[in-house]
């Protein structure tokens, strides 16, 4: 990539959509406005980033002429300081620059709807996903994100079975997307006598939200029952006729809300998360027509592997599919998930940009 032409390109592209956005005609077409409201931010913060990799490229080279020509030892130290922290500007633009220019994921400013579910490991399986959603809310927090709890079940003995939520803000689905697979945790339960480590699992799944004008669910094609709530006896959500189940006769999906007391809230609930299975089931077969071999999202054999280790003796997490280890798993449970994502994103980068022909 020659950083100079690039920048030229990218003021160019700048100054079509400053033009194409002063058009007030524009924003009667909302969608194209959003899009290309999108697109003017990513150019401009690739053109930022860009001119400041110019200039550190600039930079280098006095440093390096200045290392070569000088005779004194505090003068040559102080260069090589500035040189390394030259280097990491450097990538770090340099980066910056690539991301703007990569055709950009359709589904990353999305909302997004996670599922968590307890997997192997019985009750602890079930303490393990109640853990992993205190963790996500915790992030969301961090994040200025908003959390909605959409459908849940509690284990008798702690934890959750499954919970469905929902997260909105900026970046959610491409920070949150990674997230889909198996988790594993390895720890000793608060009922192990012996104090010996168990290991139980979790599944998670990200699904971007659907939005309705591009996914259309015909009455015929779903059949809703309605049924009393489960749960614990003696509450008024379980004394009405309020659950709601809906299948997808075509692809025998089934969604099952309850935890509202409005049938009606239940019912909308219900196609919402239905939709967006539909979607990510829709965008997954159009993937594996080019992709078979990366598929990454529910439905996909990966799914059924472990991406991720949770070692609480040795307060460590590991992500298998990037090597990335970190001995803070205390943090990382608190919702402390950004170094972690940002280095998903960074191998996600490396993937894209080997895939577009820019990459090594």
């Amino acid at each position: 990539m020659d950083p100079a032409a690039q920048l030229s390109r990218l003021e160019a592209r700048l100054q079509e959509l400053d033009l194409e956005m002063a058009d007030p005609g524009l924003y009667r077409q909302a969608n194209r406005a959003r899009d290309l409201a999108r697109e003017h931010a990513r150019i401009r913060s690739g053109t930022e980033a860009a001119r400041r990799l110019v200039s550190l490229i600039a930079q280098r080279s006095e440093n390096e002429a200045l290392r070569a020509s000088t005779t004194d030892p505090e003068m040559r130290q102080l260069a090589e300081e500035e040189a390394a922290e030259i280097a990491r500007e450097e990538a770090a633009a340099r980066e910056a620059v690539l991301r703007s220019i990569l055709p950009p994921d359709p589904d990353e400013h999305r909302d997004t709807i996670v599922e968590i579910r307890a997997g192997a490991g019985g009750t602890e399986a079930a303490i393990f996903a109640g853990d992993l959603y205190r963790m996500y809310s915790r992030y969301a927090e961090t994040r200025g994100w908003k959390l909605e709890a959409l459908s849940a079940s509690s284990s008798e003995l702690g934890g959750l079975k499954e919970i469905v939520f929902e997260m909105s803000g900026p970046g959610v689905f491409a920070a949150m997307r990674h997230e889909s697979g198996v988790h594993r945790v390895q720890r000793v339960p608060a009922t192990e006598a012996q104090g010996r480590i168990h290991t139980s699992t979790a599944t998670v799944a990200v699904l971007p939200v659907a939005e309705e004008v591009e996914l259309q669910i015909r009455p015929d094609e779903v059949r809703v029952e309605v049924c009393r709530s489960g749960g614990p006896g003696g509450q008024g959500v379980n004394t009405t006729d309020s659950a709601v189940q809906v299948l997808h006769i075509p692809t025998g999906l089934i969604v099952r809300c309850q935890d509202s007391r409005s049938q009606i809230k239940n019912r909308a609930t219900a196609m919402k998360i239905l939709a967006s299975r539909l979607l990510e089931k829709k965008r997954e077969e159009e993937r594996g027509k080019v992709e078979a071999a990366r598929r990454q999202q529910v439905g996909t054999g990966e799914r059924n592997e472990k991406i991720r280790t949770y070692n609480f003796p040795q307060n460590r997490l590991t992500d298998h599919r990037i090597g990335f280890t970190s001995h803070d798993l205390s943090l990382v449970m608190e919702g402390k998930l950004e170094p972690l994502v940002e280095a998903l994103a960074a191998d996600d980068l490396q993937r894209r940009l080997k895939e577009s022909g820019m990459g090594t």
